[in-house]
């Protein structure tokens, strides 16, 4: 029988010269295209094989398994055995071919995945080597479960101790080296250290694959079961070796498949820094909206962990203003919408930190008095036990944003807690011209109300103070109060308060004075007021005599 010469194309890179028969018994694809060209008159025929998967070096591997008989004893390795399970899925070379079943030797395909099942017992090394030709096999090494099993080889060898001559971090590993993505949590001590260092020993042996990979490997590794903390500080550091000198879309792939393994994590187990970190990067690069979202979503569950600097975001160019409020209130969302509210030491923790926050942006002129008011009124009332910090930022941002109507300010200081403030705020507020009269007004009653429930409180629900001396006598000074708030001289069912915790007489002269200022404040309005009545009528009076003068408005009543 003549010998029919068949030409075969691999992806354009070179072209092979092969027995037509040979291959067309064991590979269906080829066998096709065969037939499809048979009408041709070219001579001899030719096939292209478009996107073969390893290229013309894989072929080349076929073709002699082919020329082998389907029998060749060693034709699949470990070096080779995900290319060829690819190639043989993209020639179609299944064992339930007819053609193939006709011979008794195994078929590429059942030669190729029976190697893959002993790739858990291969050394590291070559299986981080399987993973990466797997990155150039997609979407081949997707359909075969090729990448699949060397994923789950992978994760397997990372679970037991490292190899002989790895144990030891180089100077680029994440524990001899302070990297910008660091992790603050407590795994991080020095106590720790050591067992550290031998359960992130692969780090550095992954840094270099694709950010789809590390998204694939870190999501094994969790539904494994592996310690949130290592896959957390596994992504850091994979940013960390990566982010510098990369190209704008692979710095967005990168971030995007780090933060989507990120959400799915424990909270304590991802670095507040980190997240901050990931934050300050991802801003020129418009992250999807999804990956955006989860990103907000991590940091605000971790706002109690943030610092002011952190909080510190500059706003989008275009927008006029020194700070990003808006973000600021999205991690406020979040971290609202994770529970906190039902941890109160967490919850006064953020209200700190937002007091601290706006004290910052209070003197950005192009703060919008909502957006103020929004940031400070978005926390419940519990995550302020004092107000002061509040009424400070408050006159802060009077002062710059002069232009304010009264009714502006108003709805501003509703935000104001006035039983929340000190006795020394109250006074302030009282004589800060800044500040609307009835805020003033409102902050003295109030006060008056808190000294007045303190009073006529039960004496059972007071708990008596030892005695202290007084700070400018060193005597001891003590009113008694009976139930109905008197003062008396019995001892049963009464409560003692001393001048060194709570001296209300002292309180209520204060009080006295500050209303009898809005007082004199009242009364030099009015003075104003009759001066300029006094005014208009001489200037109506001169006019009279040239022509009818018109009504004036009335000034004052």
């Amino acid at each position: 029988m003549s010998r029919v010469v068949l030409e075969v194309d691999v992806n354009g890179e070179e072209l092979f010269v092969v027995d037509k028969d040979i291959l067309a018994r064991l590979c269906g694809r080829i066998r096709r295209l065969v037939v499809a060209g048979a009408a041709s008159a070219k001579r001899p025929p030719r096939v292209a094989l478009h996107g073969f998967p390893g290229g013309a070096e894989a072929f080349e591997l076929v073709a002699r398994f082919c020329y082998g008989g389907g029998g060749c004893s060693g034709a699949v390795t470990a070096a080779n055995a995900c290319v060829l399970r690819c190639a043989a899925e993209f020639l179609d070379m299944a064992a339930d071919a007819p053609e193939a079943a006709s011979t008794a030797a195994p078929s590429l395909v059942s030669m190729a995945e029976k190697a893959l099942e002993e790739m858990p017992h291969w050394p590291w090394h070559t299986v981080v080597d399987a993973v990466k030709q797997c990155q150039r096999l997609l979407p081949l090494a997707d359909t075969t479960g090729a990448f699949d099993a060397a994923v789950a080889a992978l994760v397997s060898h990372m679970a037991v101790p490292p190899p002989a001559g790895d144990a030891t971090p180089t100077s680029s590993s994440p524990e001899s080296s302070a990297f910008r993505f660091s992790c603050d949590t407590k795994s991080s001590s020095l106590s720790l250290r050591g067992s550290c260092i031998s359960r992130t020993w692969w780090f550095e042996d992954l840094a270099s694959l694709r950010p789809g990979t590390v998204e694939r490997v870190a999501a094994a590794l969790v539904a494994r079961g592996t310690d949130h903390r290592i896959v957390a500080r596994f992504l850091f550091y994979y940013l960390k070796c990566r982010i510098a000198g990369a190209s704008a879309e692979d710095k967005k792939a990168m971030l995007e498949a780090s933060v989507t393994v990120m959400s799915g994590l424990d909270r304590s187990a991802v670095s507040c820094k980190g997240l901050f970190g990931i934050l300050r990067i991802a801003a020129p690069l418009k992250l999807t909206d999804a990956c955006q979202q989860r990103l907000i979503a991590m940091i605000g569950r971790k706002l109690d962990h943030a610092t002011l600097d952190n909080l510190l975001v500059p706003a989008p160019a275009g927008t006029g203003s020194l700070y990003d409020v808006s973000l600021v209130l999205r991690f406020l969302e979040a971290f609202l919408r994770g529970g906190a509210p039902d941890e109160p030491a967490r919850l006064k923790k953020v209200g700190r930190l937002i007091d601290l926050y706006l004290a910052e942006v209070a003197p950005d002129p192009s703060l919008r008095p909502a957006k103020f008011l929004e940031l400070a009124t978005a926390l419940p009332a519990p995550a302020r036990d004092c107000h002061d910090a509040l009424y400070r930022a408050i006159d802060v941002y009077f002062q710059v944003h002069g232009r304010l109507t009264e009714e502006e300010k108003m709805k501003i200081c509703r935000g104001l807690s006035y039983e929340k403030l000190s006795p020394e705020c109250c006074k302030h507020l009282a004589r800060n011209g800044g500040f609307p009269t009835r805020a003033a007004v409102q902050a003295l009653a109030s006060q008056h109300t808190v000294l007045k429930s303190l009073v006529l409180r039960d004496p059972a629900e007071l708990k008596p103070v030892a005695p202290s001396p007084h700070p400018s006598t060193g005597k001891r000074r003590e009113t008694c109060y009976d139930d109905d708030g008197r003062g008396g001289a019995e001892n049963d069912g009464q409560v003692i308060l001393y001048a060194g915790r709570l001296d209300l007489t002292l309180e209520n002269q204060n009080l006295r004075s500050l209303l009898d200022g809005m007082h004199w404040r009242v009364m030099e309005l009015e003075k104003v007021c009759s001066r300029m009545k006094t005014q208009m009528t001489k200037m109506k009076a001169r006019r009279a005599g040239s022509r009818t003068a018109r009504s004036l408005p009335r000034m004052c009543s």
